[in-house]
């Protein structure tokens, strides 16, 4: 064996032992993985987040996956002859609207159950209806009614534990059940950070398309990587965060004050960003905790 080779042989064994006081600290405990973005179009970066996943629940993680699908879901809009409508980010959402998007959310939530059975790993997809999981009233777009789009009221976490407890990872579609038992679409980032909280969840991880939290979003060079919720406040105060991070960021200290240890932003384009950023001292995006 020449050097070089024992070298690299040597470094994987020191990625393996800096890996092993995370997989104690985190075994058995629930991580939630918010996905999103660009990784669920690009198929290579798809692929690599379900491999990231499995291994977490391998090595003894609890996860469970919450997806979005907007981008799929405006195309099949398209597809159907009518144009997708928008009213300050939130999709409007008519009858034939719902029954596309619950439809889309469905196919892509049993694509992501075959990338996870191919590696070995059971796995159910579901939707916040099964169970009663979500139960959610209707969300308003400043006063605007915007159809059936949902504010998640109340989660029932049962069919989850049970899913877990049967050694499943759990895939969920992020349609709740209103009142009056008619299917609503439900924002991914709201659902994941519900369900993180109904559950306790050690981490929630929401994979993005930019690096974390920039100080000065015109400036890479101010990412920063580890945030109190009190600290994240003061930056939401500043006014310097503004588009989607901004209800992410209230999303996040919600969670974290809320009974969740822990909420990571992610770049979802860089491969194993879940890998580097749980099993690695240095870590990746922005981590959001407690004061």
């Amino acid at each position: 064996m020449t050097d070089k080779e024992m070298e690299a042989i040597q470094f994987k064994a020191n990625v393996l032992i800096e890996a092993l006081p995370y997989i104690q600290h985190f075994n058995r405990k629930i991580i939630v993985v918010k996905y999103g973005g660009s990784a669920m179009v690009d198929e290579e970066l798809k692929k690599n987040v379900i491999k990231d996943v499995t291994l977490l629940k391998l090595v003894g993680f609890k996860p469970i996956i919450v997806h979005g699908g907007g981008k799929e879901i405006s195309k099949w809009v398209e597809r159907s002859g009518m144009e997708p409508k928008f009213i300050n980010g939130l999709r409007v959402t008519d009858e034939e609207t719902m029954e596309i998007a619950e439809m889309v959310l469905g196919k892509v939530g049993k694509q992501l159950v075959s990338l996870v059975e191919e590696l070995g790993v059971k796995a159910i997809s579901i939707s916040g209806k099964d169970g009663a999981m979500l139960t959610c009233s209707k969300k308003y777009s400043n006063g605007e009614d915007i159809g059936y789009v949902g504010e998640v009221d109340k989660v029932d976490p049962k069919i989850l534990f049970d899913l877990i407890e049967n050694d499943y990872l759990p895939i969920i579609s992020p349609i709740g059940l209103g009142e009056d038992y008619h299917s609503y679409n439900i924002n991914a980032d709201d659902a994941a950070c519900a369900i993180a909280r109904a559950v306790q969840a050690e981490k929630l991880a929401f994979l993005t398309d930019i690096e974390g939290v920039y100080r000065d979003p015109k400036d890479s060079s101010t990412l920063i990587s580890e945030l109190t919720t009190s600290a994240a406040r003061e930056l939401l105060a500043g006014g310097t965060v503004g588009g989607g991070m901004l209800p992410k960021i209230n999303n996040c200290i919600d969670a974290v004050e809320n009974g969740v240890s822990k909420v990571h932003i992610l770049d979802g384009r860089i491969l194993h960003c879940l890998l580097l950023e749980i099993f690695t001292n240095k870590g990746i995006g922005t981590a959001i905790l407690k004061d």
